[in-house]
C-alpha cells in the first residue's frame, strides 16, 4: 500500500471498523436477489478494493457463504452488513458504501445484475 488516502468505515456498533487505503478499484451498485436478501434493501453499493488494501481492526466481520464461492461479511455483534467476497473476484473485497464513514466519497458508476432490478426502482443512468 502506497497510498496516503485511508478511507475509514464501521458497522453500526462499532465493534468493526476498517480502512480502505487508496482509491477503490471502482464502485458500482448491485441489482441481485442475494445482494437484496444480504441487505434489506432494493439495491446495494460497492466499492472494490484488492484484499490487501484493506484493514479490519477491532472485531472481524462475521462470514456467512450465501452461494458457491461467495462469502458475506457481517458484524456478529450488530449485524451490519460490510463486504463480499466471491471466487469471481479472488483478489478482492467488496465494501458496502453505507459503512464508510464518508459514503459520499464513493458514488457508483455502474451497475451489476441491472436485469434483476425491482421494476420500481429507477437509477437515473440506467
Amino acid at each position: 500500500m502506497t497510498s496516503d488516502i485511508i478511507h475509514t468505515g464501521r458497522c453500526l456498533c462499532g465493534a468493526v471498523t476498517f480502512e480502505a487505503h487508496g482509491t477503490p478499484k471502482w464502485t458500482g451498485y448491485c441489482h441481485c436477489q442475494s445482494c437484496r436478501k444480504h441487505t434489506g434493501a432494493p439495491v446495494s453499493a460497492y466499492a472494490g478494493y484488492e484484499r490487501d488494501h484493506v484493514r479490519f481492526k477491532g472485531a472481524r466481520p462475521r462470514t456467512f457463504a450465501s452461494s458457491a464461492g461467495v462469502k458475506r461479511g457481517f458484524c456478529g455483534e450488530c449485524g451490519s452488513t460490510l463486504t463480499y467476497e466471491g471466487e469471481r473476484w479472488p483478489t478482492e473485497i467488496h465494501l458496502h458504501v453505507g459503512a464508510f464513514d464518508k459514503p459520499e466519497d464513493f458514488a457508483p458508476t455502474g451497475h451489476a445484475f441491472k436485469e434483476e432490478r425491482v421494476p420500481w426502482l429507477h437509477v437515473h443512468d440506467l
